[in-house]
């Protein structure tokens, strides 16, 4: 068996979906599990429809949910065959009017909670998983729809719900492969419950987490990924485009960069695959044909020191000074017990005796941290900055990598550098303004020559035209 998750763009409209079909109908031998996420925008929509109910605008609530509506079942129809219309149409009715009556709920209590979030967010999930299961019947695919509610626990944390691993496997394994048997299992990823039953999410671009989880759970030969880019690029594309696809990477590399701001994979994906030592593939829906990225256990032989560079961006950095723990011990710990108490993550730190400047992109609880840690400090924070993470494998063995990325750099005001905390990668923090020069400097720098076993050179620019 294999799992195959679409994300949002792969799924966002009858055309898209037919295309869906098709890459899964080629890959029918090998018994496909099919996780999709939200078609096209839809959770941020659902979203804006309780923003707009706890706010007390009725008319636009309403307004939203019936375009939300009237979005999915014109998708639908397109690609749902008449058999199945009247039960397309039940279907779609049961589920709006189930929002429908959240959302006036919450327009009486006027506060959105976690849990609310959870609730309405995870219809995205609901009706794609069900349309695309409709679908795949009409272009000749036996399917048969597994709501991820039944067999993905987690635990009550919800928006950020975590899976009870050994519960979930047990039920994915009771359940999946008998269903795999003779049709295409579909489900909708991002979603759970917790033990009540009660509606969990895991987070934002938590689908690819569900494929990750589901491909543990059946014991899967692998999990791809598909989405709308070619696989994993020696750059972001929306920093740098025109970077080269790396054909191969080692799980702890492609985890650095998922953590780093890679968005083509959620940070949490790769976990149950490390765990389970399942080769994971991202590939583009759109062009099939090219092989992607395949991502394994074995760190992968490779003659380039960097293997991609990724960006985190919108970064606070705080600068934190204090005399008077100068040879005194708890200066730290007491950093980041108001980090803890304010439950905010830090990504980068640097630190001296009595200096710590460290990173957080959350920047929600910056004023309340800032007051706290001014009870033994003095403290400096700096807005618009974004961290540079260039991975790879070579980088703990090569002498020299800090002297050709600061050679790189003329001119760029580097303010924090961190090596050492991970042997895979070398960080630094520079202003969000000087990004795109940074980036193009060192991928100037280090991709000049590829070797081929491990990256597919991206095809010239052809000559600008001109109207």
């Amino acid at each position: 068996m294999i799992v195959m998750k679409f994300g949002g763009t792969s799924v966002e409209s009858a055309a898209a979906i037919q295309r869906v079909a098709g890459i899964v109908r080629a890959r029918g031998d090998r018994r496909p599990v099919v996780v999709v996420s939200a078609m096209g925008k839809t959770t941020n929509k659902l979203l804006a429809i309780a923003s707009a109910a706890i706010s007390g605008d009725r008319r636009e609530y309403l307004r939203q949910i019936h375009d939300l509506r009237d979005f999915h079942s014109r998708e639908a129809r397109m690609v749902v065959p008449l058999a199945d219309r009247t039960e397309l149409d039940r279907t779609l009715d049961d589920h709006f009017q189930e929002l429908t009556e959240l959302v006036k709920g919450l327009a009486v209590l006027g506060e959105l909670t976690p849990r609310s979030i959870d609730a309405i967010s995870s219809y995205g999930e609901r009706l794609s998983s069900y349309i695309v299961t409709l679908a795949f019947r009409h272009f000749g695919i036996p399917a048969v729809h597994l709501d991820s509610r039944r067999v993905i626990l987690t635990d009550n944390r919800h928006t950020q719900a975590a899976p009870l691993y050994s519960e979930t496997y047990t039920r994915l394994a009771a359940t999946v492969p008998a269903m795999a048997e003779h049709s295409v299992v579909v489900m909708g990823g991002f979603i759970g419950s917790n033990r009540d039953g009660v509606t969990t999410t895991l987070g934002r671009g938590g689908s690819d987490f569900t494929a990750a989880i589901v491909g543990a759970g059946i014991a899967a030969e692998e999990i791809q990924i598909w989405t709308d880019v070619d696989g994993m690029l020696t750059a972001d594309p929306t920093i740098l485009p025109g970077g080269h696809r790396v054909k191969l990477i080692s799980f702890a590399e492609a985890a650095e960069l998922a953590y780093f701001g890679a968005k083509v994979l959620h940070p949490a994906t790769l976990l149950p695959a490390m765990e389970k030592n399942i080769p994971v593939l991202i590939l583009n829906s759109r062009r099939p044909d090219v092989p992607g990225t395949r991502i394994v256990a074995e760190s992968i032989a490779c003659q380039n020191v960097v293997k991609s560079i990724a960006c985190k961006r919108k970064i606070t950095l705080l600068n934190i000074h204090s005399t008077r723990m100068l040879m005194a011990h708890g200066f730290l710990r007491r950093i980041f017990e108001v980090f803890d108490r304010f439950e905010t993550p830090v990504d980068m730190v640097a630190t001296s005796e009595i200096s710590v400047s460290l990173t957080i992109d959350n920047s929600e609880r910056l004023e309340s941290i800032a007051g706290e840690l001014r009870q033994f400090a003095d403290v400096e924070s700096e807005r618009d900055q974004a961290i540079v993470c260039l991975v790879g494998d070579n980088i703990r063995d090569t002498p020299g990598v800090a002297r050709r990325v600061f050679g790189a750099l003329h001119g760029v005001n580097v303010r924090m550098i961190s090596q050492g905390a991970s042997l895979l990668n070398f960080s630094f923090v520079v202003a969000e303004a000087d990004l795109r020069r940074t980036v193009e400097a060192l991928h100037t720098e280090f991709f000049a020559d590829l070797d081929p076993a491990v990256f597919e050179a991206a095809a010239p620019a052809g000559p600008a035209v001109h109207a």
